[in-house]
């Protein structure tokens, strides 16, 4: 793919972002967080280490929006990925093999894969269980599952492991539900935006892969 095509993905992005809260307007945290959010997981497509510094900027965005919602797992979630983007930066100038902003994935075994949803599956329905019935949780089993698979897509993506686009694009669609759910059309936009990222992220780490 095309350095120009990396720019126009962004650029669109960002301007759908724009466009839905501009048509159904919501706390001005949802399109914050969108903007930096989108930006994040295109640079992160791209393999480009900058994608960590507009991270941390959305995690914090992204965890008043959780707070306001009562999405209490999120918020853990959140703040583990406080933590895991600063080992990020780290691990990832590591995976690079020049002095560029470009890093080199690794692919996990399908075998292992197979075994790491099973058990995903499995955690996702303890902890809803746990939200279910000691929290006031809105969403328990939706917050749960979206938690768990974000939590282990996020190791993956600093360990620069390429299977983590199939983790998240599974879980970006339960958070595009999650927030119509939740009636806020910005998140919907965003999440929705980065279903499609997703694919673009496969493609581009088989390229980085490749080269």
């Amino acid at each position: 793919m095309t350095k120009r095509f990396d720019i126009g993905f962004l650029v669109s992005g960002l301007i759908v972002q724009v466009l839905v809260y501009w048509l159904a307007p919501t706390h001005w945290l949802s399109l914050l967080s969108g903007l930096l959010g989108i930006t994040s997981v295109i640079l992160c497509s791209q393999g480009n280490i900058w994608t960590f510094a507009f991270g941390f900027g959305q995690i914090l965005t992204y965890s008043g929006l959780c707070w306001m919602e009562r999405f209490y797992a999120g918020l853990l979630m959140n703040a583990f990925y406080f933590f895991s983007q600063i080992y990020g930066i780290y691990a990832w100038r590591r995976q690079r093999t020049d002095e560029s902003a470009i890093i080199v994935p690794r692919s996990l075994p399908v075998g292992w894969f197979v075994v790491l949803c099973a058990a995903l599956a499995a955690l996702s329905a303890g902890v809803g269980w746990i939200l279910d019935g000691y929290t006031d949780d809105s969403q328990p089993y939706m917050d749960a599952i979206t938690t768990v698979v974000s939590v282990v897509a996020q190791v993956m993506l600093v360990m620069a492991i390429r299977q983590q686009w199939w983790l998240w694009l599974f879980v970006d669609v339960l958070f595009v539900a999650m927030w119509i759910m939740a009636g806020n059309w910005s998140m919907v936009a965003q999440y929705s935006f980065w279903c499609i990222n997703c694919i673009y992220g496969m493609l581009r780490w088989k390229e980085l892969a490749t080269k």
